[in-house]
């Protein structure tokens, strides 16, 4: 039974998904809702496959960061997402005020599938340049640093990000095709299709995942992401995919090798106060020496 979930534990969440969307939508159904379903249910899995099958036991101790990323959690879900939610179609329809229509793209008359196809890639695309940006900019790479300051990968560690980092990929991803008129059911079939990657993509389970290491952005391809080496660590840059990393070169796999020697930041993290709580890693973004070591 371990055998068949390590081989099919993707295709099996992201098929689970996709379908339950499609019956959804068929039958009128909240999508929103069920996008949240799929999302929350492959957690659940992962929590629990952890346990049961651990890439590696010692990561499921904890090691001082759980309640950075509980807290981490807790204001991405309960504050920054709601407010994004909120603000993002405001804010397009700000911008479109006194624009004419044509603004409104007219590849929006395709069939639902192609929009989706179409969203997804550009969903995609934006999120990998935001996050190769995060790397090589020093004032966002101390934003971001903050994700990679965990020393172990668990399914918690998908939560740990700065607000403003969770932020700006989600304008630079989603605003672009709120201001284009996309309509909200393909944003919600996109996520129907990645959240299940996303939530599995830090978790600490012994998967081998086969051909789909070379599509999705899976948690033996993202580990390699969150080694301490740059040179390991400077690649897969993906989000829930990896064909974009495909394209550009930065796509790092070696099915021969299990995992880095370490995760964690690069060499002394560059200064940045991995130790602190998560209020003083969010706040250490105003010290002087922000971003410069």
């Amino acid at each position: 039974m371990k055998a068949f979930i390590a081989r099919n534990l993707y295709g099996l969440v992201v098929a689970g998904s996709v379908s339950a969307f499609a019956l959804a939508r068929a039958w009128g159904l909240s999508l929103e809702g069920v996008v949240l379903a799929a999302s929350v249910a492959t957690l659940l899995v992962a929590a629990l496959l952890e346990r049961v099958m651990p890439f590696d036991a010692a990561w499921n101790e904890p090691q001082g960061d759980t309640s950075t990323d509980a807290f981490s959690a807790a204001v991405l879900i309960g504050l920054v997402d709601p407010a994004l939610k909120a603000l993002m179609p405001v804010f397009a329809l700000s911008l479109l005020r006194g624009l004419d229509a044509p603004w409104q793209v007219a590849a929006l008359d395709a069939p639902f599938v192609l929009q989706v196809i179409a969203a997804l890639l550009w969903i995609e695309l934006a999120k990998y340049l935001s996050h190769r940006w995060h790397h090589r900019s020093p004032s966002l790479w101390w934003l971001h640093a903050l994700h990679h300051g965990s020393r172990r990968l668990y399914w918690l560690n998908n939560f740990r990000f700065h607000p403003l980092n969770h932020a700006i990929n989600s304008l630079a991803s989603v605003l672009p095709l709120w201001l284009i008129g996309v309509p909200v059911d393909v944003l919600l079939a996109v996520a129907a299709i990645t959240q299940p990657v996303v939530m599995l993509q830090h978790a600490n389970i012994d998967l081998r995942s086969g051909v789909l290491n070379y599509v999705f952005s899976t948690n033996e391809v993202h580990r390699w992401h969150h080694s301490s080496e740059p040179s390991e660590a400077n690649a897969n840059f993906g989000s829930a995919l990896v064909l974009w990393d495909q394209l550009f070169g930065t796509y790092r796999h070696r099915p021969g090798a299990d995992r880095p020697r370490s995760v964690g930041l690069f060499g002394n993290g560059s200064g940045y106060p991995a130790a602190r709580s998560y209020v003083g890693q969010l706040m250490s973004m105003f010290r002087p020496d922000c971003c410069r070591a």
